[in-house]
């Protein structure tokens, strides 16, 4: 018959499910279709409220206005009409230092409902303070651009699984807390550090339940240690602390030298091995389960130094079966360059006792973004080819621009003066990492 409401005989629980993939404001629309529907999205298990932030609009604050307070007074009389239980709740806008309160009020509400298991929140102004309450159920937390402070009697949140912030002012000893006294955290993600007064950042993770970590050091952070992360299996770490070099951060190699039997992944940027000390590190030192490497070097930091770094990383890696380096640069022409030259001499050189390259290393991938890293990545390939004796696959990501045949014919030289068996696959280059 036509016209015949048969989403109205489907049983509640699927018609909430259809009403969680609207916008919040339509699915509370549907209350005027009929009354049978006044109440149903009151049931939403799930909100997501507001819009990310305008990437047009950052590094610009005194461009931005704040959402209106009547707006988050709205954002409360929603959360308080529900009649099921809350499960995940997103809040993205644009909040002012004096809008604190009333987000407080919200973050109190959605303690009263206790069973918050996914909670984001962004603001994109970093006036915000938050004193986040002490959520027993809540498995996710997400927070960006705010100010943040713990309970006084903070005990850890005994369900927390993953934690991101992103751009969050939080003390030293805050963040210490948050991560050690959630027993269950198995992924942190840390973007944009800022610093809390005068105190730069310093991130000390002690976690027994720690796997996966990703790390993006800016110039506020000063250290970055592991104390301890006895299962931690993927550790991402970047520093792109590029306004002041000087002052960026130290990174502790506890991070390996004491979890280094449980990482089978890693990935690092040229950043992280400027500020390694690899002559403070024994010479036998291993990474025994490490699978795969991402690494990301800057042609200007490839010197004597670098060389040394990469090929330590390669000897400690005696199980390593993946390898992919993306070559990054824009602005330095290292083709007359000294050091440049002596980079290529030292790889086109034969290596013995990399026990990765005689045994395991099969796949390789090389990204070159411009032409410079062409005039780099050349060698590097030669490199492998050389010394990778089990290779089977070599991708190299080459660069996109008008002199891209010549790249590649100087590569097919590489591999017909090269002995590798290795299959050599050009493909245009990808999003860098």
């Amino acid at each position: 018959m036509a016209g015949e409401d048969r989403i109205s005989w489907l049983p509640v629980e699927v018609i909430v499910s259809i009403l969680c993939r609207l916008e919040v404001k339509d699915a509370i629309r549907t209350a005027a279709l009929a009354r049978s529907w006044r109440h149903l999205w009151t049931y939403l298990p799930c909100l997501r409220i507001g819009s990310f932030i305008d990437e047009d609009a950052v590094g610009f604050p005194e461009g931005i206005k704040p959402v209106a307070s009547s707006w988050i007074e709205g954002v409360h009389h929603v959360v308080s009409s529900l009649r099921g239980p809350l499960l995940h709740f997103a809040l993205c806008h644009r909040f002012s230092s004096a809008q604190s309160a009333l987000l407080q009020c919200l973050l109190d509400l959605l303690l009263q409902k206790g069973s918050i298991e996914t909670l984001k929140l962004e603001s994109d102004l970093d006036r915000v303070v938050i004193h986040l309450p002490l959520f027993r159920s809540l498995k996710e937390l997400e927070l960006f651009l705010c100010r943040l402070v713990l309970p006084a009697d903070f005990q850890g949140f005994d369900c927390l699984s993953s934690l991101t912030l992103g751009a969050v002012k939080i003390s030293n000893d805050d963040l210490h807390l948050l991560i050690h006294l959630s027993k269950n955290l198995t992924t942190f993600n840390g973007y944009s550090f800022v610093p809390f007064g005068d105190q730069r950042v310093s991130i000390k993770l002690n976690s027994s339940s720690l796997r996966y970590l990703e790390l993006n050091i800016n110039e506020y952070v000063e250290e970055v240690k592991v104390v301890s992360a006895p299962y931690l299996e993927h550790a991402e770490i970047r520093n792109c602390a590029f306004i002041d070099f000087e002052k960026s951060a130290s990174v502790n190699l506890g991070l390996v030298t004491s979890t280094a039997a449980t990482v089978s992944s890693l990935n690092l940027n040229f950043g992280v091995l400027e500020s390694l000390s690899f002559a403070a590190l024994p010479l036998n030192f291993t990474f025994p389960r490490v699978r795969q490497l991402k690494l990301v070097l800057d042609i200007r930091t490839m010197d004597k130094s670098m060389y040394g770094a990469f090929i330590w990383l390669l000897r400690s890696m005696l199980c390593l079966e993946e390898l992919n380096v993306e070559l990054d640069d824009y602005l330095f022409d290292p083709r007359d360059d000294v050091l440049m030259r002596e980079l290529r001499e030292l790889l086109l050189k034969r290596h013995r006792g990399l026990s990765c390259l005689n045994q395991t290393l099969k796949h390789v991938r090389i990204g070159m973004v411009n032409l410079n890293g062409v005039l780099t990545g050349i060698p590097l390939v030669k490199f492998f080819l050389l010394n990778a004796r089990v290779l089977e696959l070599m991708k190299v990501a080459h660069w996109t621009g008008s002199k891209v045949e010549r790249m590649i014919k100087e590569l097919q030289k590489v591999k017909v003066a090269s002995s590798s068996k290795a299959k050599v696959m050009m493909i245009p280059s990808e999003r860098r990492m």
